[in-house]
């Protein structure tokens, strides 16, 4: 696969211009896989706008890189010391996209709608317009995924069953659409579910991670 399998070609340049701002704390993975949630629920809703949400996606959280490294776990998890990082990562990211959205002027983008749903993603619950929800819902959908439960599992050293219970408790209900609460409650559903196969089967799953090869023949 390739990253023009994820990424539309007009963003394509907005994700090569971006990396260098996303490899810490996992951004790199984590806008990829919220690109593709976003896609997915820009499918259901037609009414929000791709051209703002998608270029928004690959560039909310480029500010991160501005934060020193060691305290970007503060900012963030069950009991934050740092939440003003999360407000300063926001204020960061929207000047580092601004200047990559204006070097790039990726056709058909209104790159101050794309900064207005950048700023703020993190620190306003509530969905200011219906692209932002849409944002907002990608970002925090990727936590329920199994790529997001075992990234957060990783920065913290703790099992599944307690990012399932915060999952449950605190962010699923932050989901702001109705497709994005239903994309969140079904896959924690799933993990949550597969947690229980040694429970049922005596076994775990037989085939607990993918195969590393691609091209198979089906």
């Amino acid at each position: 696969m390739s990253a023009a399998d994820v990424f539309l070609p007009r963003d394509l340049p907005l994700w090569q211009a971006a990396r260098p701002f996303l490899d810490v704390r996992n951004n790199d993975e984590h806008t990829i896989v919220a690109y593709g949630l976003a896609r997915a629920l820009l499918a259901q809703i037609p009414e929000a706008d791709e051209s703002v949400v998608l270029p928004a996606v690959v560039l909310h959280d480029v500010g991160w890189k501005r934060i020193p490294e060691e305290l970007l776990l503060l900012a963030i998890g069950r009991n934050p010391t740092r939440k003003d990082l999360v407000r300063e990562h926001e204020l960061h990211s929207v000047a580092i996209a601004r200047e990559i959205l204006e070097r790039l002027r990726p056709a058909g983008v209104d790159i101050e709608a794309v900064l207005a749903i950048i700023d703020g993603h993190d620190t306003t619950r509530e969905a200011r317009s219906l692209n932002d929800a849409v944002l907002k819902d990608a970002d925090k959908g990727w936590r329920t995924t199994p790529h997001g439960m075992r990234t957060i599992a990783g920065w913290y050293g703790v099992p599944v069953t307690e990012i399932l219970m915060m999952l449950r408790e605190r962010s699923n209900a932050l989901m702001l659409t109705p497709q994005g609460r239903a994309l969140a409650e079904a896959n924690t559903a799933a993990v949550a579910a597969e947690q229980q196969i040694q429970q049922y089967l005596g076994r775990g799953p037989e085939f607990p991670v993918f195969a590393v090869s691609e091209g198979a023949q089906w």
